[in-house]
């Protein structure tokens, strides 16, 4: 009877510290992050901006996240540890490290893989928080970079929320990075038969525009560059619509005929 009792007694001081663990690491990444926001207001004071720079608020915010997986992933571990009935069944489920190694491997494999391009792209920062950016023909703007994936923001207000490791290999369009303006530039098709001629000369009346050429030329059809002024990067959405309107409208008073809907 008496060693019940105290087996009874040592499972509940354990489910207590495995509890008080779990609080105390859920108190500490609030305070970590309450912290690492006072930080960056701080900072951006110090540096005489509402807001911090797009390298800094990047790296800040990502090393932030860092820390509090960090915690949490220690926390869970202590707390599972004072479970000694979960050693046993570890160690039967696991005990070959080979199998454990595969199992784990081929579990995380996408995850650790995610995380590990976030730590690519929070050091070298093709894209920023903040930046207008293009990936696989979606523009959007950067609103958040996690440990395994990127939140952008599109035109539309929609959210496309990106894996790092596919953002990381792929080819992205930044245009918002190492210049404050952006070449402007349209993409018209017209029809196989169209006078090219004609096409190049009502474009050439515009005046919002900086140049236009042929830029390709198939079976199906033939497309038409047309390049504008530089825009801020927050305009090219806008503008280019503009510009591409302007174009339809002068091609189609010329009367040259478009292709896939085009005039």
């Amino acid at each position: 009877m008496t060693r019940l009792i105290v087996a009874a007694g040592s499972s509940s001081e354990r489910y207590v510290t495995a509890g008080v663990t779990l609080l105390v690491a859920f108190v500490l990444v609030a305070v970590v992050h309450r912290a690492m926001r006072g930080r960056a207001h701080r900072l951006a004071e110090a540096l005489g901006g509402p807001e911090l720079s797009p390298v800094f608020d990047t790296r800040l915010r990502f090393l932030r996240r860092v820390v509090e997986a960090a915690i949490i992933i220690v926390a869970l571990g202590l707390a599972i540890a004072q479970f000694t009935s979960l050693d046993r069944i570890a160690s039967t489920v696991l005990a070959s490290s080979a199998i454990a190694a595969a199992v784990v491997g081929f579990a995380a494999r996408q995850m650790l893989a995610n995380a590990i391009a976030g730590v690519v792209l929070a050091v070298t920062q093709p894209l920023r928080i903040g930046d207008l950016v293009t990936f696989e023909g979606d523009t959007g703007t950067v609103e958040d970079v996690t440990l395994t994936y990127t939140w952008l923001r599109t035109g539309a207000d929609a959210r496309l929320i990106i894996p790092n490791e596919r953002l990381a290999s792929g080819v992205l369009r930044n245009d918002s990075i190492r210049s404050p303006v952006i070449a402007l530039e349209v993409s018209i098709w017209l029809a196989p038969d169209a006078d090219e001629t004609a096409a190049l000369a009502a474009v050439e009346g515009l005046e919002d525009h900086r140049s236009a050429r042929i830029a390709d030329v198939t079976d199906t059809g033939i497309r038409l560059q047309v390049a504008g002024p530089p825009v801020a990067p927050e305009q090219r959405i806008e503008r280019e619509g503009q510009l591409r309107a302007a174009v339809l409208r002068a091609l189609r008073e010329a009367g040259c005929r478009g292709h896939r809907g085009e005039p």
